[in-house]
């Protein structure tokens, strides 16, 4: 069997070491989802996008990310382009109007409207018939997995999306993200901070959810970890940018 080497900050190793947990079995389990949540992605982006429902294999995603990834495909054969690209995504994200990314934009003092104007003035790009994600929007949507999986969420929302497009280096979305100032570091943080609002609010309304109650256990480690990582790389220094 194959051996993949897996590397843990000190403090983490310790904690793994001291409460004797299975990380192998552990590992395994949370590569099998990972894979399965991408590969899900891929076969969105080689396969056709005219089904009944395209969305049909992103189970973990979320009823409003689905609907983004769909005004997505609305947009780009609208606007006749060849590709469904990061900019139809960034436009479907704001276009939706309800979604927790639009809170997170505005609590880093980026108003949606500025986005949206921005990613409306981008170029068009080759026309033809869209019925295929681009290569970075495609990447964009493995990314937004990859960031669920570091926040240690199981489900894929359009605030998970906003972090997947800003980190995506060559698409319009993250050129004009970037370009109005909205970086990973700061995003993801906001994310946190919505999310520990969202569960703070449940919390005072007696309400027994458990979505939030689980996100309530896992933020505060979550928050920590991204401490400890953002510093062993220099991103909590002045002038930083994730």
């Amino acid at each position: 069997m194959p051996k993949v080497n897996v590397y843990l900050p000190d403090d983490l190793a310790e904690s793994v070491k001291d409460t004797g947990l299975p990380v192998s079995a552990i590992c395994q389990r949370a590569l099998e989802q990972s894979v399965k949540r991408v590969t899900a992605i891929r076969a969105v982006a080689v396969g056709d996008l005219e089904g009944l429902d395209p969305t049909a294999g992103l189970t973990h995603f979320t009823q409003r990310a689905k609907e983004v990834v769909k005004l997505a495909i609305a947009r780009a054969q609208e606007r006749e382009a060849a590709e469904i690209g990061t900019r139809d995504l960034l436009h479907a994200l704001l276009a939706e109007g309800t979604n927790l990314a639009l809170h997170v934009l505005r609590s880093i003092e980026v108003e949606p409207a500025t986005v949206l104007r921005e990613v409306e003035r981008a170029g068009a790009g080759e026309r033809g018939r869209a019925v295929r994600l681009s290569s970075t929007a495609a990447n964009a949507l493995e990314l937004t997995v990859v960031e669920a999986l570091l926040l240690g969420h199981n489900y894929i929302g359009c605030e998970h999306l906003l972090l997947g497009l800003i980190a995506e280096p060559d698409g319009t979305a993250g050129e004009v993200l970037r370009g109005l100032g909205v970086e990973s570091r700061s995003a993801r943080q906001a994310v946190s901070a919505a999310l520990a609002g969202y569960v703070h609010l449940r919390a005072n309304q007696g309400g027994a959810d458990p979505v939030a109650t689980a996100l309530g256990k896992a933020l505060e480690p979550v928050l920590r970890r991204l401490d400890r990582l953002e510093e062993r790389a220099g991103l909590n220094q002045p002038g930083a940018e994730g």
